[in-house]
């Protein structure tokens, strides 16, 4: 590195060389994408998720976050999700990398997230800078004549819109906060009302579920989301999205590990199912343990230092109470405490027990209160359906 390079805020008279880049990173954008590209990063870099390095005037790296919300024990957390990390190549592996996901990171505390995730194209560089791995992307198939079978005929649906936006977030936050998922995404409003704009995109509602799908092939469907707040909605929506069985004879979906149509559908999914890891870091992590949810029985009261050199603020001696489904992170005096790096942290916050983190490392200090901390943070596995 030199004495030159230094953040910026990406404006849009740096696009041009952030597309270089990416080109540079990724490949050749498909020629119809590149409006489309633009105006989501014009309204990255208006709303100061958009950051980048310099080396002198010439911009060598950029990355942007999204304003998500994640569901981690039936409440919703904002995150930021980090995307688009590029470097030009001859400024790879001189630590440019890292002194842009710093200054990411440094804009997601100022903006407010508790967290940020992303899904990494390497490990190395987010595991050193305290992401650690939040959860998995699950992809399923199945045959769609498995699917047309399940019923639901009583269930009433109709065809969805851009109008039923509002109605998709208020029936995915009343499940989401039932089942008191994990590690889900909430888009921003107009996101899904693109969506349900876009022609390619066939969406059903239902009063407590909905499903979204789209062909994949000439003849597979992929279904983005599909939730349902009862057995025989849940039933109703696959079997629409399984009724042209004559002509796509498989369905791809993204769902739990633990969906219910695992246990209904009467075949087992495709052996071949795909898991793509997802990477997760407290930016706050005393606001993100006030928004988190925890198992309603759990008692916990438990020292614990964090020793956090990229986001100082995390770093010191803490006292953590959990009660009543609630957690509170406050400071307290230096103790014989349980300790955590980042990435400790993030595990745990995800769900990971405490006897795997100190198997890697992760968790040192006295074991009195494990079984009690994996109580708190216990839940479904979490996952996303969305790549950003």
């Amino acid at each position: 590195m030199t004495d030159a390079l230094r953040l910026v805020d990406i404006t849009e008279d740096h696009l041009e060389d952030v597309l270089r880049i990416r080109r540079q990173s990724f490949g050749t954008m498909a020629s119809g994408d590149r409006d489309e590209w633009w105006k989501y990063a014009v309204k990255f870099l208006e709303d100061g998720r958009y950051v980048g390095v310099a080396d002198g005037d010439a911009l060598v790296a950029a990355a942007r976050f999204w304003n998500f919300g994640q569901w981690w024990s039936g409440r919703r957390i904002p995150v930021a999700g980090v995307a688009g990390v590029v470097v030009s190549p001859e400024y790879r592996g001189r630590g440019v990398g890292s002194l842009l996901m710093r200054g990411v990171m440094r804009r997601g505390v100022e903006k407010g997230f508790p967290l940020s995730a992303l899904y990494p194209a390497t490990t190395v560089i987010y595991r050193h800078l305290g992401y650690e791995f939040g959860g998995s992307r699950y992809k399923y198939s199945f045959q769609s004549a498995d699917l047309r079978r399940l019923g639901g005929k009583d269930v009433s649906i109709r065809r969805a819109g851009p109008d039923d936006a509002q109605r998709f977030l208020e029936v995915a936050s009343r499940v989401n906060e039932s089942r008191r998922s994990n590690g889900v995404l909430i888009w921003p409003l107009d996101e899904i009302e693109e969506w349900l704009a876009d022609e390619d995109n066939t969406a059903f509602l239902a009063d407590d579920g909905f499903v979204l799908y789209n062909w994949a092939g000439d003849e597979e469907l992929s279904v983005d989301e599909l939730i349902a707040g009862s057995e025989q909605t849940a039933r109703a929506l696959w079997a629409t999205v399984g009724s042209g069985s004559s002509i796509a004879r498989t369905v791809h979906a993204y769902l739990p590990p633990g969906d219910p149509i695992h246990l209904m559908i009467e075949t087992e999914a495709d052996k071949k199912a795909e898991e793509q890891r997802w990477m997760l870091r407290l930016l706050d992590a005393p606001a993100a343990i006030a928004a988190r949810g925890f198992a309603p029985s759990a008692v916990v009261e438990v020292d614990v230092r964090i020793d956090d050199p990229d986001v100082p603020e995390n770093s010191g001696d803490w006292h953590l109470t959990v009660a009543d489904g609630v957690g509170e992170l406050a400071p307290a005096e230096a103790a014989d405490s349980m300790r955590f790096g980042p990435r400790g942290l993030a595990a745990l916050y995800a769900g990971t027990s405490l006897n795997v983190l100190r198997g890697a490392g992760l968790a040192k200090g006295p074991a009195t209160n494990d079984a009690a901390l994996d109580a708190a943070f216990a839940g479904s596995a979490s996952y996303m359906l969305d790549y950003f």
